[in-house]
């Protein structure tokens, strides 16, 4: 089959711009062949490349005494003591889902889970963190459907527990939806796998399922804006196999344990591309690859095809030679495919060769290590107005419209289609707080939580980036657990508009002052940009996923309220109500700054939080709704009734951050408060949690008629 001509469309066709074009030439002394085209495609878009966010990534705080990896490896890795490590990273599946939701969601969930697993962890929790556009444009309910389908069809044939998440609807993703997925394992601290190849002539081996067309340039895809060629795409999606990637994980494992494995990568994004480079570039090594060797499904596929396919549950390992027959046997036993596609090489040389033609013979460390990077214009985004506006209405009503929304609605039609209890371990499920798990065989348990509220990036990027962290460190502190390290998503749309660049530049430094401030350094995460359809962005919605560690079960925080507690407010309110829940359902306007994040006043409070446990029979931190939907949200997780002795809106509904609200008896609420007065953490008495209605100030209506509004809004909106 003879290869096109390299045109300037077809350079365009494969997201590279002029100037990235002449590099190219200048790199490799000549045209480029085809196959070495859609190579540097690969490798140099967004998706992999990262070149509109490095410079601003590596201003992020990412060490620690916890880190053992940071960012750069498939996942980062934490010390949760007794040597043992848990192995994380969050990461975007956008662009894939709105095409073809079950499958781009289900793959999302797949190639997370590889990153976990490729570092020698069994994978123990997942969760996931969804945005989609209004619940009555068309294309919602059909996306709603698709995605959480998928989710669940892969994870629970897998066998994760789903223990976590969010759900949010607003205009701004009718164009494009966000699908963020989060996984977690376990592994020994001193039997961890990087995928630095080493040593000359060590044979490159192939892994796992057989590759076929699907996803070829699903990487160059998702580094660029849809239009209305977008149906055009959706050959670019990956199809996932949640019974294969299980063979593939234990088979990996295995091989892991017995001592074959120099080093081993995840064909994620751009597939054997990306996967071969990586490894070569950070054993400063050459890589050659003989494509009559790779299992394949399909016939007669191009080297072009079989280096840009991104078919799932595959990886590529660097073997110890000695090794070969009984690796091979693990793979035969496990029924996946294990083939010697290649080799290490001394020279810097990324050779690719098919029916005895060299397809590609490219310089490796250029491909990954002269990516171009960006310093993109930015403009600071013009300070938002406070809101000073006095909002009249009756308290039940705003709780309402806050329960009555699909943003508030209990969430239960969604993670009730995931499996949270798979493999037994799991304390704490979704749908209030952050989600537990034990840690087998030991009395630790790790917290999993994921936040950010656009709304607030929007308004603020420097305030919404960090109380997005904020947020993750009083969802962990709500539960009992000391907050470890942070995975980012950062979700953002077209970087080359000096607009939505400093939106980006703005949430990174919020992300990164909160981070630094509470211990929890970004070790994992990704970028996502281009998340426009039309000229349309999305509201940045930079997703922080966090873990924390609770040494004891008795150090958990993860109750229900009781009949007769008293409700406990922890923290200072002002009653702000700029970007709030209020403000968007119940009024339908946007307007005001973000609540300011003071993280002293931050640190303070989860120390007291935790350090109170004892005391503590639930506790849900304060965000979205303020103190009216916190409340309703524990009494209706209880079942049980609620009497608020407050009345004014500012302080039902205001958004100030660093507040927590617990349930206690009599006994402890004292002792609550007189901690908090030690430690300088204000402290309120603002009611009652039992009997059978919801009562606000003066305002009460029966807790059976609000329950069923919170439990059934979510589907009736959605269908």
């Amino acid at each position: 089959m003879q290869e096109p001509e390299i045109t300037p469309e077809l350079v365009e066709a494969h997201g590279l711009k002029p100037d990235e074009y002449d590099r190219i030439l200048k790199i490799v002394g000549r045209t480029p062949s085809f196959t070495e085209l859609g190579i540097f495609s690969a490798m140099w878009n967004e998706h992999c490349s990262y070149k509109s966010s490095k410079k601003w990534l590596r201003t992020l705080p990412t060490e620690g005494p916890q880190v053992i990896c940071g960012p750069g490896e498939n996942a980062g890795i934490v010390d949760i003591g007794d040597g043992q490590a848990v192995v994380f990273k969050m990461e975007s599946h956008n662009h894939p889902s709105y095409i073809e939701p079950y499958q781009g969601a289900a793959t999302g969930v797949g190639g997370i889970l590889r990153d976990v697993f490729t570092m020698g962890a069994r994978p123990i929790a997942a969760m996931n963190s969804l945005s989609f556009g209004e619940p009555a444009h068309p294309k919602t309910r059909r996306l709603v459907a698709g995605v959480v389908e998928g989710i669940g069809g892969y994870g629970n044939a897998f066998g994760v527990p789903t223990v976590g998440g969010e759900v949010r609807f607003h205009p701004a993703y009718n164009g494009n939806c966000l699908v963020n997925a989060f996984a977690a394992g376990l592994a020994d601290a001193d039997k961890i796998f990087y995928s630095a190849a080493s040593g000359v002539g060590m044979p490159v081996v192939y892994l796992g399922a057989k590759t076929g067309r699907d996803g070829v340039g699903g990487a160059t895809m998702a580094s660029a804006e849809f239009d209305d060629t977008i149906e055009e795409k959706r050959p670019t999606v990956q199809v996932g196999d949640p019974f294969t990637e299980k063979r593939l994980l234990e088979a990996c494992l295995e091989l892991m344990a017995s001592g074959a494995v120099i080093s081993i990568q995840d064909m994620g994004a751009a597939g054997l591309t990306c996967s071969a480079v990586e490894m070569g570039d950070k054993g400063g090594l050459g890589i050659r690859l003989d494509l009559d060797r790779v299992p394949v499904r399909e016939t007669a596929m191009t080297a072009y095809e079989m280096m840009l396919s991104e078919s799932q549950e595959r990886m590529l390992m660097v073997l110890k030679p000695e090794k070969e027959a009984e690796a091979r046997a693990i793979f035969d036993k496990w029924d996946l495919d294990f083939a010697i596609v290649g080799e290490t090489i001394a020279e810097d040389r990324f050779l690719i060769l098919q029916g005895n033609e060299v397809k590609a013979d490219l310089p490796l460390s250029p491909l990954s290590g002269e990516a171009p990077e960006y310093d993109r214009p930015h403009v600071a985004p013009a300070p938002a107005a406070a809101f000073e506006e006095a909002l009249e209405i009756d308290p039940l009503e705003g709780l309402r419209a806050l329960i009555g929304s699909p943003n508030y609605a209990s969430k239960r039609w969604v993670f009730e289609q995931y499996d949270s209890m798979v493999l037994a371990d799991t304390a704490e499920g979704p749908g209030l707080g952050a989600g537990i798990v034990r840690v087998h065989g030991t009395d630790k348990l790790l917290a999993f939580t994921s936040d950010v509220t656009p709304r607030y990036v929007r308004a603020n990027p420097f305030e919404g980036g960090k109380q997005a962290v904020a947020e993750a460190y009083r969802n962990l502190s709500a539960v009992g657990a000391r907050p470890l390290a942070s995975t980012d998503n950062l979700n953002f749309g077209n970087p080359e508009k000096p607009e939505i660049m400093g939106q980006f530049v703005h949430a990174i430094k919020g992300i990164g002052e909160a981070c630094a401030a509470l211990d929890m350094p970004i070790v994992s995460g990704n970028v996502s940009l281009y998340n426009e359809t039309d000229g349309q962005a999305i509201l940045p919605t930079p997703t922080i996923g966090a873990v924390g560690l609770i040494a004891s079960a008795d150090q958990m925080i993860a109750g229900r309220a009781r009949d007769g507690d008293h409700a406990i407010l922890i923290g200072a309110t002002a009653g702000h109500l700029g970007q709030s829940a209020l403000l968007a359902e119940a009024f339908g306007r946007e307007e005001g700054d973000a609540p300011p994040v003071d993280l002293d006043a931050e640190l303070r409070a989860g120390e007291l939080i935790r350090a109170s446990a004892a005391y503590i029979h639930a506790a849900t931190d304060l965000s979205d709704g303020g103190l009216a939907l916190a409340a309703f949200e524990l009494a209706a997780a209880a079942g049980i009734g609620l009497r608020l002795d407050v009345s004014d809106i500012p302080t039902l509904f205001g958004e100030d951050q660093a507040r927590y609200l617990v349930a206690t008896d009599f006994d402890c609420a004292e002792a609550l408060m007189a901690a908090a007065g030690r430690a300088g953490v204000p402290v309120t008495n603002v009611g009652r949690f039992g009997g059978e209605t919801i009562a606000i100030g003066r305002s009460e209506a029966p807790a059976s008629e609000l329950f069923a509004l919170h439990g059934s809004a979510f589907e009736a909106a959605v269908g």
